[in-house]
């Protein structure tokens, strides 16, 4: 078997830096990164305006993004069983095209509930995407330039999620947030056609046929790992409270001592580009210390980030959301390459698990805490994060400290 995959890859090498067929990959991935993302939290800086369209509250409207996220994380669950089973591109363009479609058609929802519909089916096809976009790259780029795809991808993904934003808001400031929605259905639609053309298809993918229940018994053994557990803890934590703190912010701005106008607004999810700040540094720190040894200073910055958001003075309450968006993406790249080096077999369904409580995260904290929100005031939300954050702090530490255990679980036999 050995001597058959090697003679595969000689006749089909590895894209290489600087080749025409890395070229299309770099391109093509970024694509995937910048639809995914502009689609899933499109409806974030929205919020103010479904609430007064729909006559819903704060907390209500919220829904309009924990649905896509919740619908992001099932579709992870369903794909950790199928996607090695389906050729890479084939559901990465369906996925991009289908999630579009859906997009432009929930653009005319006559109902809060039918939105909230809408935006979980695009969730699930938009996992199509992230279950398998990382394993693409570890198929098809050589490892000399693995790292640059893969560091390509998350910046599409974070460019993705900030332009997304930005560019909903600024139009629904001018033409309402219905011309908003539609808009950016249309523009990744375009995209995934474009992705379509100039993504390579799988030179070293084949398709698997591996029995569900080594799946399910691989989940159970990383569900008892009582480190992974913490790890997981950690990204359903740090992406629950940033996402909070961006679903929320646009009420806080627009109202008293603020008052803000949409344009501006729309400026402060510009502090994403904090965030690829944030990646590449955690991704070079973590390539000279262990990650578990500097992954609770990110929580610690995250925790201090959120405690100058009290603050009632803008240049104060723009610093500490670049200190949270910072930290966030930090710690989230920490985390993620912590479960990879923790899995010694079926790292894709760790890093699958991962996801999923990443998404849970964003999903079950984006909704509740606004209902925080609502009953006492944003200080009262942000002392809830700042709690969160200090319980998030204590798992760091604990990991920063803890000795390897549990590896006698994954002694299969």
């Amino acid at each position: 078997m050995s001597k058959i995959h090697d003679d595969h890859l000689t006749e089909n090498p590895k894209a290489e830096k600087n080749s025409r067929e890395f070229r299309r990959i770099k391109l093509g991935i970024f694509i995937t990164g910048l639809s995914v993302f502009a689609q899933l939290y499109l409806f974030q800086p929205l919020l103010p305006e479904l609430t007064r369209y729909y006559q819903i509250t704060p907390e209500h409207s919220s829904l309009a993004v924990s649905a896509g996220t919740v619908g992001m994380a099932a579709g992870l669950f369903i794909f950790a069983f199928w996607a090695d089973r389906i050729p890479r591109k084939r559901l990465m363009v369906a996925s991009i095209l289908l999630a579009s479609f859906l997009t432009m058609i929930s653009a005319a929802a006559p109902d809060f509930n039918i939105l909230i519909a809408l935006n979980f089916l695009k969730g699930v096809s938009l996992s199509g995407v992230t279950a398998v976009a990382l394993a693409y790259l570890s198929e098809e780029v050589s490892i000399g330039v693995l790292g640059t795809a893969i560091a390509l991808y998350l910046s599409g993904n974070t460019i993705g999620g900030m332009s997304g934003r930005v560019v909903s808001l600024l139009i629904a400031g001018y033409e309402g947030w219905h011309a908003a929605v539609l808009s950016m259905g249309i523009i990744c639609f375009f995209l995934g056609l474009l992705f379509a053309r100039v993504f390579p298809d799988s030179r070293h993918f084949s398709p698997s046929s591996e029995p569900f229940r080594n799946k399910f018994r691989m989940m159970g053994i990383f569900l008892r790992d009582h480190y992974l557990q913490g790890i997981f803890f950690i990204g359903f934590s740090v992406m629950g409270s940033f996402v909070s703190v961006y679903n929320y912010l646009g009420f806080r701005l627009e109202a008293p001592p603020f008052s803000l106008p949409h344009s501006i607004i729309a400026s402060v999810f510009l502090m994403y580009t904090i965030g690829v700040l944030g990646s590449m540094i955690a991704g070079k720190w973590s390539d000279r210390f262990s990650s578990k040894k500097i992954v609770w200073s990110m929580v610690a910055l995250h925790i201090l980030g959120l405690t100058m958001m009290f603050s009632g003075n803008l240049a104060v309450m723009v610093l500490g959301l670049g200190g949270v968006t910072f930290s966030f993406f930090a710690a989230h790249t920490l985390a993620s390459r912590m479960v990879s080096q923790r899995a010694p077999v079926g790292k894709s369904t760790a890093t699958c698990l991962y996801w999923l409580f990443y998404y849970m995260g964003s999903s079950i904290m984006g909704s509740s805490t606004g209902k925080v929100l609502s009953h006492f005031g944003w200080n009262g939300f942000i002392t809830a994060l700042i709690i969160l954050g200090i319980m998030t702090l204590g798992v760091t530490l604990w990991i920063r400290y803890h000795k390897p255990k549990n590896l006698h679980l994954y002694t299969i036999k």
